[in-house]
C-alpha cells in the first residue's frame, strides 16, 4: 500500500526529467542543464498542483532517497587514482576556492541576513559542482526546499555568464590550455557548465577542466561530512535550550543518526572503479542513470518549492552567490599566476 502511495509522485517527477532532458538536448550548448530545467518546470507545476495530496508522498521520496542514491552511483565514474594525479596540480588552487566559499561565504551570508542553511549551499554548489554539491550538503542539514531551489539557481545564472565570459578572458590574458583549464575547471561551477567552458576555449583544455573538475568532486566526501557534524551540534544545542534532557538529546541526535551513510556507498564505489578495470559502457550508463535520476529529485524539489515563497529572500541569494563565485575566479586565477601557471 505504501509503495502505492509512492507511485504518483516519482512517476511524475520521473515524467519532468524526461521532458527537461529532451530540452536540453534542443539547445545548441549547453548553458542551462537538465536538473535546473526539470525544477523550475516543477516550480511552474507547484501553482497547479497545490492542495493536492496524492503526489506528495513520492515527490518527498524521490527529492530525498532518490536523490542520495543518484549521488551513491555517481561514485562510479570517478576513478580516484586517475583524479589524484590531476589533483596535485590543483589542489592549491582548490584549496583556497574552497576557503574563499565557505569562509568569505559566512560572512557574507551573515551580512545580507540569510540562514545558514541556503548560505553554505550556496558556497558549496559554487565551491564544489553546482547541483551535485547541493543536493549532497541538503541531505545531511534537513534544509528546505526553498534553500535549495535558491542555491541552485544562483550558481546557475552565474555559470550563464561564465561559459561566455571565461574564454574571452582567457584568450585576452594570453593562457595556455592546461592554464585555461585549470582554471574553469576550479572556478565555473556545475560539471556541464565546465565541460562546455573548457572546450569553447580549447580542445586540450576542455580535456584538463573535465579532470580538475572531478577532483573537485572528491571535496564532497569531507564537505558533506563536516556539515552533517555541524548539523548535529547545531540541533543538540537547540534541544538543551528547549529543555530536553541529556537522555532525549543522546537518543534523537546520535551519531549514528546523522552520518551521511550514502556517502560510504559513494565512496565504496569510486573505490571499485579505482581498483578494477569498469567497462567504458558500464561506467557511461552508470553515470547517465545518475544524472537522469539527480534530474528527477531536482523536478521533485521543484514541485516543492512556490515561487511565491522564494519571493520572501528577494535578491539576497542571488547577490551572495554572485559575490562568492566573483570572488572564487579572482582567487583561482590569482593562485595560478602565484604558481606560475598561467
Amino acid at each position: 500500500m505504501k509503495t502505492i502511495k509512492l507511485l504518483p509522485g516519482i512517476l511524475l517527477s520521473v515524467l519532468i526529467a524526461f521532458a527537461a532532458t529532451f530540452l536540453e538536448s534542443l539547445l545548441p550548448v549547453h548553458v542551462i542543464g537538465a536538473a535546473v530545467i526539470a525544477m523550475f518546470i516543477g516550480m511552474l507545476l507547484n501553482y497547479f498542483l497545490k492542495g493536492t495530496g496524492i503526489f506528495s508522498t513520492g515527490i518527498k521520496f524521490t527529492s530525498k532517497k532518490i536523490l542520495k542514491f543518484a549521488i551513491i552511483l555517481l561514485g562510479l565514474s570517478l576513478n580516484i587514482t586517475t583524479i589524484l594525479n590531476v589533483g596535485k596540480m590543483s589542489l592549491l588552487v582548490m584549496v583556497f576556492t574552497l576557503l574563499t566559499c565557505f569562509g568569505g561565504g559566512y560572512f557574507i551570508g551573515k551580512a545580507l541576513g540569510l540562514n545558514w542553511k541556503m548560505s553554505n549551499l550556496i558556497s558549496a554548489g559554487t565551491g564544489i559542482c553546482g547541483g551535485s554539491a547541493i543536493a549532497a550538503v541538503s541531505g545531511v542539514i534537513d534544509a528546505e526546499d526553498t534553500d535549495i531551489a535558491y542555491a541552485m539557481s544562483a550558481t546557475f545564472l552565474f555559470d550563464m555568464v561564465m561559459i561566455v565570459l571565461f574564454p574571452i578572458m582567457g584568450h585576452a590574458l594570453g593562457m595556455s590550455d592546461q592554464a585555461f583549464g585549470l582554471w574553469a575547471g576550479t572556478a565555473v561551477n556545475d560539471t556541464s557548465s565546465v565541460v562546455a567552458t573548457g572546450y569553447a576555449f580549447s580542445e586540450g583544455a576542455g580535456d584538463f577542466a573535465t579532470m580538475v573538475k572531478l577532483t573537485r568532486t572528491l571535496s564532497i566526501i569531507p564537505t558533506v561530512i563536516a556539515f552533517a557534524f555541524i548539523n548535529l551540534r547545531l540541533k543538540r544545542k537547540a534541544a538543551l535550550e528547549s529543555g530536553a534532557n541529556a537522555a532525549e538529546i543522546k537518543a534523537n541526535f546520535s551519531i549514528k543518526k546523522i552520518f551521511p551513510w550514502f556517502i560510504l556507498g559513494f565512496l565504496a564505489l569510486s573505490g571499485v572503479a579505482s581498483v578494477f578495470s569498469i567497462p567504458a559502457a558500464v561506467v557511461s550508463t552508470t553515470k547517465t542513470v545518475s544524472k537522469f535520476l539527480m534530474v528527477a529529485a531536482l523536478a521533485a524539489i521543484g514541485l516543492n518549492t512556490s515561487f511565491s515563497s522564494m519571493k520572501k529572500e528577494g535578491l539576497r541569494p542571488m547577490l551572495h552567490g554572485f559575490i562568492i563565485s566573483a570572488l572564487v575566479v579572482i582567487v583561482a586565477l590569482l593562485v595560478e599566476i602565484a604558481m606560475g601557471i598561467v
